[in-house]
């Protein structure tokens, strides 16, 4: 059986699988340890495994190498990437540093390392407010996404230029969705990712991460809510909450990089060790001080 001679494999290789929550089921199933950005990158840094296998998108993979540098860090599909991520690139980063030298890079964990090895610091939806907090005297660039970093300008004021960048499943969503979904299901209250439209935030009952949002509903005494975030999170919503009843705001909330990973994806890996994340020295030194700067304010 596949998942016997994956669970089998790992052992003899001493390695460790992470799955995002956007994975498919049955790749979270098969997971140690499932999670966002932040959970993924603090787990990535601490395990004493010898290989980790990141069921993700390659800038995921490529965070845990930073964190990691002594394990062999594993991705189950080449070509499994962010398209947020593909919209900023360190040529473009590092010709707006130059014009604007004062303004503080903030980087979202959905980019690349030599992305990262220009940033001050790196932020995740679940601590981005925390830590931006700490430059709110300061002027700041938010990179990549426009939605999160639109987000933190309207709700504090700050100083915020914001990089054209955006999550196309996140971003696609409309206020109408939400109205739409409020009128069918008039007792749910609405959970929503920070990569969603100011417009659409606004209708949210409750703004968070994919990890906040799951212990938002295990909180709260409701019954029912409408999800806008990608559908992979129904299964551990569904799981911590077998009581209770989610709705997706989208039907359309689907990544279709996040679903290119499947249960025999991660045997060949660990059978083959494919497809193994590399960086050179210098990006990787450069990048861990912004992830490192991260974990450090978020703790």
């Amino acid at each position: 059986m596949l998942i016997d001679d994956i669970k089998a494999l790992k052992a003899a290789k001493q390695a460790i699988i992470l799955a995002h929550y956007y994975q498919d089921p049955d790749v979270q199933d098969i997971a140690d340890f499932v999670g966002d950005s932040l959970e993924l990158s603090k787990i990535a840094a601490t395990t004493d495994a010898k290989m980790i296998v990141f069921c993700g998108v390659n800038f995921m993979a490529e965070t845990a190498k930073i964190l990691s540098p002594d394990k062999k860090v594993l991705l189950p599909v080449e070509n499994a990437q962010c398209p947020m991520a593909l919209m900023i690139n360190a040529k473009k980063l590092a010709e707006y540093k130059a014009a604007h030298p004062e303004r503080k890079i903030i980087c979202y964990v959905n980019s690349y390392a030599d992305v990262k090895a220009l940033s001050d610091v790196c932020v995740t939806s679940s601590n981005a407010e925390k830590i931006v907090s700490h430059y709110q005297n300061e002027k700041i660039l938010y990179i990549p996404d426009k939605n999160l970093g639109t987000y933190l300008k309207d709700k504090y004021h700050w100083d915020i230029e914001t990089w054209p960048g955006y999550c196309s499943i996140h971003n696609n969503l409309k206020p109408d969705d939400v109205l739409v979904q409020k009128a069918l299901h008039p007792n749910a209250l609405v959970l929503i990712h920070p990569e969603a439209p100011l417009a659409v935030l606004k209708l949210a009952d409750y703004i968070g991460s994919t990890k906040g949002i799951i212990e938002y509903a295990k909180r709260s005494p409701n019954r029912e809510f409408i999800i806008g975030t990608e559908k992979g999170i129904l299964h551990p919503l569904k799981k911590a909450n077998p009581d209770k009843t989610f709705y997706l705001l989208n039907e359309g909330l689907s990544c279709a990089d996040m679903k290119m990973t499947h249960l025999d994806d991660v045997y060949r890996c660990l059978k083959n060790e494919t497809f193994e994340i590399t960086l050179p020295e210098k990006i990787l030194e450069k990048a861990s001080l912004s992830l490192k700067r991260m974990l450090e304010m978020s703790s």
